[in-house]
């Protein structure tokens, strides 16, 4: 087989190759705009797009189908209480194997302080758990004081660092060790 050359109509084989000298000067000239530092560094490699890393999920979805986990429609809202904050959920997927004591909350959620959600929880609350908000407030972490929750186990108006600070020390010898052991 040979190899055909082919000519543009009407250009001869010199103006091709002035057009081609041209194409290279051009293209060296977009090289050098792509290059990070200076002449002879390497060129910028090609940004990879993160894709985003679902196999945790896939992995906890594939461990809830095992668990035969079951969707339970038309709950609204989720509070989670944690010491003196409530972890809100508005509109969650709530899922449920009562088999495997395992529930799942999963949405959107948002830590907000336990005094700011008190007047729409009060409604829900039933009778064991007003009176666990009683003995909370007997405590000191319930209303009173500077708009409630601002004092600690104590009772008192210290600070948590304060509380700290008595907890860190070391403290004192109560018995001789020595006559035990003998």
């Amino acid at each position: 087989m040979g190899c055909r050359a082919t000519l543009r109509q009407g250009k001869l084989p010199s103006q091709g190759l002035k057009q081609s000298k041209m194409n290279v000067e051009r293209l060296q000239k977009m090289a050098g705009s792509v290059r990070t530092g200076g002449k002879g560094t390497v060129r910028r490699k090609k940004k990879a797009v993160h894709k985003v890393s679902t196999t945790d999920d896939k992995r906890l979805q594939a461990t809830l189908k095992r668990l035969g986990v079951n969707t339970i429609p038309g709950i609204e809202e989720v509070n989670l209480f944690v010491e003196h904050d409530v972890i809100h959920f508005t509109n969650p997927k709530v899922q449920a194997s009562i088999a495997a004591n395992t529930f799942v909350v999963s949405g959107p959620s948002q830590t907000r302080k336990l005094h700011d959600l008190l007047p729409s929880i009060l409604p829900q609350l039933g009778a064991d758990n007003m009176n666990t908000l009683r003995k909370l407030a007997e405590e000191g972490y319930g209303a009173g004081g500077a708009g409630g929750f601002g004092r600690g186990p104590t009772g008192g108006v210290g600070t948590i660092e304060e509380e700290d600070e008595e907890d860190d020390d070391v403290p004192d010898l109560v018995e001789n060790f020595d006559e035990a052991a003998k």
